[in-house]
């Protein structure tokens, strides 16, 4: 083990042996931002260990891209096939899947990347493995897809902190923090709404990064680990959902326990599936359409009927600009202004901008300068 494992191990010791109170929180808040710091070395060095290996450039493609991310030998490679019919090299032994294979699925008319990766294990966020360069892939995704076996439930703790090491927050908002440098004057705190902590906790936490003059803003809950998160500054918030492959091979008790326990842990219930026999697979791509936040926009072209048989697909808070980058470039040099109808609008045909938010089900018209 390295010095910077072992001073890494000491933090975390020394943390689940303090007893948290008003009296230790300050001291408990400057162990998680050191902890947190030195982890993120460790991660961002072996992130920096020889970059991406070969056949883990994957230029993404269709309206989002969802990673499958689990423990050798769970059937990652199965279920790639399952969803999108690509023909991933399966076998029954470890470690088969040895670069990136990307898979096309469509569903509801999306076109989502399905990306089958090297499976992770116990250490990958520090580079053991193929580590650093599937947490690597698994950063720039859309959305993670957690897979364990029915046989392996303590596979997930594993996996979610992995991912949490390198810096990955499944299912949870960024934190609205805003933190502003200054010169002179300390720190100083405001709030919108009730916070987590007290003056003396942000105060200790941003000494521990040697932040000693800056303005703070803290809109809404927030924690101590929300707060180191924004100091460090390369958190990224991906949706997840969780998956129990090879539900086939126990029975109904063992199968609705282990979803019981795994839903408490999880924070919602996790998708019981067979990749090999093709169980619950209709309802698993209706589960990784809901989690991209995919919304459907139907383009009505000016003096003529909307186009309702072939939506545009989008991403939840999508902007008109969206629209026209999607279509072209030039929709956003040229534009002049939308037209709206819909649900949310004031009117129907209410003139918008580039920035205005669409919603599930607009109908859209864009008006260009010739």
């Amino acid at each position: 083990m390295t010095d910077l494992e072992d001073e890494i191990r000491a933090i975390e010791e020394e943390i689940s042996s303090t007893p948290y109170n008003k009296a230790t929180s300050k001291h408990i808040g400057r162990l998680k931002a050191k902890l947190a710091k030195l982890k993120d070395d460790a991660v961002q060095r072996a992130l920096r260990a020889g970059g991406g290996g070969e056949g883990f450039s994957v230029k993404k493609s269709g309206d989002a891209t969802a990673v499958l991310v689990g423990f050798p030998s769970t059937g990652k490679s199965t279920l790639l096939n399952a969803l999108t019919g690509t023909e991933s090299e399966v076998a029954s032994y470890a470690f088969t899947t040895v670069t990136v294979i990307p898979g096309a699925l469509e569903h509801h008319g999306a076109k989502i990347q399905v990306l089958d990766i090297p499976g992770l294990i116990a250490g990958a966020a520090m580079g053991k493995g193929r580590g650093k360069e599937v947490i690597s892939v698994v950063r720039s995704a859309d959305m993670i897809i957690l897979l364990v076996d029915v046989w392996n439930e303590k596979h997930f703790d594993i996996l979610v902190r992995e991912l949490a090491d390198a810096g990955i927050r499944i299912n949870r908002e960024r934190p609205d923090i805003t933190i502003r440098k200054t010169s002179i004057g300390g720190v100083h705190i405001g709030a919108v709404g009730e916070i987590g902590m007290d003056d003396d906790e942000i105060k200790a936490i941003m000494a521990e990064y040697r932040l000693v003059n800056a303005h703070v803003l803290i809109r809404g809950g927030a924690s101590q680990d929300d707060l180191i998160d924004t100091m460090l500054g390369n958190r990224v918030y991906v949706p997840a959902l969780l998956a129990v492959n090879k539900v086939d091979l126990v029975d109904g008790e063992t199968m609705r326990a282990m979803g019981e326990d795994l839903t408490g842990r999880f924070g919602e219930a996790p998708l019981m599936i067979s990749a090999a026999t093709g169980y619950h697979m209709e309802e698993m791509k209706d589960a990784i359409f809901d989690h991209l936040g995919f919304m459907r926009v139907y383009m009505k072209p000016q003096g003529e009927a909307a186009d309702l048989e072939e939506p545009m697909i989008l991403r939840k808070n999508a902007s008109i600009e969206d629209v026209c980058r999607k279509l072209h470039r030039e929709f956003v040099e040229k534009f002049r202004y939308a037209r709206i109808w819909g649900e949310a609008v004031k009117h129907p045909g209410q003139r918008v901008g580039l920035h205005y938010r669409l919603h599930d089900g607009d109908l859209v018209t864009i008006i260009t300068r010739r």
